[in-house]
């Protein structure tokens, strides 16, 4: 399977979202529980920057997920 990384990133933000919006968390509320700003979470979500594994980790904890469940997601 090819897939283009820009593609891949819009997935990924759409996936946090999501799993984000289950938990009843807002980007604020998220990005506090991360320790980073809601500006980065908000730019995770939409696609604008391409975050990094550690920022990754840090978002799959405050999810309460295993970092993978964060890749696990169809690709459109």
């Amino acid at each position: 399977m090819n897939i283009s990384e820009e593609n891949f990133i819009i997935n990924l933000g759409i996936h946090i979202r999501q799993l984000r919006e289950k938990k009843g968390l807002s980007q604020q509320g998220l990005a506090d529980d991360c320790g980073i700003t809601k500006s980065q979470i908000s730019r995770i979500e939409v696609a604008t920057i391409n975050t990094t594994i550690k920022t990754l980790v840090k978002i799959a904890n405050a999810l309460e997920v295993e970092p993978k469940e964060l890749l696990d997601f169809p690709l459109k």
